[in-house]
């Protein structure tokens, strides 16, 4: 797998004839030619920066590429550090399980759902078991009442493949 880098155009490399020339945080040149635009940037201190390649006439600025480029990922870094992730906990559960084994894995699905976590209960069937697929639905309602005063189904039971699913969220 390649990584898709964006290749800027920029300096030496932009090959028209003229551009649409604009100054970071100044005024718009106009239409000019790209060895004015050049002299300009250069005059400066600073990059002839392709903006719009497409345009007609394509668009530059003439900005500080390097200030430009760390910005960016100083506000990628940002979104990413605000970004929330959804910790999932899954809990096995069978078609025969007794009391106790349910107690037991409920215990700890509350304590998940207390610490914020999103709960997935799932119910695998066996062989014949799959015959009568509303016995694992049946677990999953026995299971439910026992979790409700500290999560939110987010849905109601749904079998999928061989297992039978309840997706529990933790109250706000």
């Amino acid at each position: 797998m390649t990584k898709k880098t964006d290749r800027v155009i920029m300096n030496d490399d932009i090959r028209v004839p003229e551009v649409r020339c604009n100054v970071d945080g100044g005024e718009p040149l106009g239409v000019i030619s790209t060895d004015e635009a050049m002299e300009k940037a250069n005059e400066l201190g600073l990059d002839l920066v392709m903006i719009a390649p497409d345009a007609k006439p394509p668009v530059a600025k003439i900005m500080d590429y390097g200030k430009y480029r760390y910005q960016k990922e100083k506000q990628l870094k940002e979104q990413r550090k605000n970004q929330t992730k959804i910790d999932v906990k899954e809990i096995k559960l069978s078609v025969k399980i007794a009391e106790n084994d349910i107690a037991y894995k409920v215990k700890h699905a509350r304590e998940f759902l207390e610490k914020g976590k999103h709960v997935k209960f799932r119910v695998f069937l066996r062989g014949r078991e799959m015959a009568h697929p509303e016995a694992a639905r049946d677990v999953l309602m026995r299971v439910w009442p026992m979790v409700e005063d500290v999560g939110t189904m987010e849905k109601p039971p749904k079998f999928e493949g061989r297992y039978y699913n309840m997706t529990v969220l933790p109250l706000k």
